[in-house]
């Protein structure tokens, strides 16, 4: 059975109307980075970060799966699939998609702030601003900010490394080091690229097919040709 890894952006949850960071009308034509993504700002400002992302998991527990994520799903009938997200909702695992990697963190989870390995489950959307975790430790956002480490991704990379088919949707490529999984993949394998925009693919040296459409009709098409070019003649 062909393994298929399928490298998901914002681009996949903006049909089921989460916000993008990077659109004019996105997160950050209302909050600056520097404001509610950093560790820094944690430090100096606790109440506005954990405001940020409880109000990120209101929206993201109101929203639901959209056909790009039902697609994405759907493949596991005919593939091995592995899902590698940038996205920190859980709109993958709702659609069904049942191994689903977090590259930058998950809403539905939250962390210790002495240690990062002491993650616990998040009832519901609020964080209560002095909730702490089980050594004492104040709980934060189990996401990671700018300037952190990214503790998934060697893993990403062996997954990205044994692809027969490489499918990336909804990212504009240009967060890094999440954007070089592409360059994992062994020599080859056709690379499939899902998104209406203009992604920088300059660097990409194995066969590429750009469908330009948004992952929400995009998506579906791609998995029937798939799952048509995967039939016995």
């Amino acid at each position: 059975m062909k393994k298929v890894v399928v490298f998901t952006g914002a681009g996949v949850s903006a049909d089921s109307g989460l916000s993008t960071f990077r659109d004019a009308d996105g997160l950050w034509a209302d909050y600056r980075i520097e404001d509610v993504c950093t560790p820094e700002a944690l430090a100096r400002n606790r109440r506005l970060v954990i405001e940020f992302y409880n109000k990120r998991r209101r929206e993201m527990l109101a929203a639901r799966p959209n056909a790009a994520h039902l697609a994405i799903a759907g493949l596991e009938a005919d593939f091995d699939v592995e899902v590698i997200t940038q996205n920190v909702d859980d709109l993958h695992e709702r659609a069904g998609s049942t191994r689903v990697m977090h590259l930058h963190g998950e809403l539905r989870k939250l962390r210790s702030s002495r240690d990062p390995a002491l993650i616990v489950p998040i009832e519901g959307w609020e964080q209560p601003l002095d909730a702490t975790a089980p050594d004492g430790a104040l709980l934060r956002p189990h996401i990671v900010f700018f300037g952190e480490a990214v503790p998934q991704f060697d893993h990403a990379v062996r997954i990205a490394a044994a692809a027969d088919v490489l499918i990336v949707v909804g990212t504009s490529l240009a967060v890094y080091p999440a954007a070089s999984l592409v360059h994992y993949v062994r020599p080859g394998v056709p690379i499939y690229l899902v998104d209406p925009g203009t992604p920088d693919v300059r660097t990409i040296r194995n066969p590429l097919t750009h469908l330009r459409e948004r992952a929400a009709v995009g998506m579906p098409e791609l998995a029937e040709r798939l799952r048509r070019e995967s039939q016995p003649e």
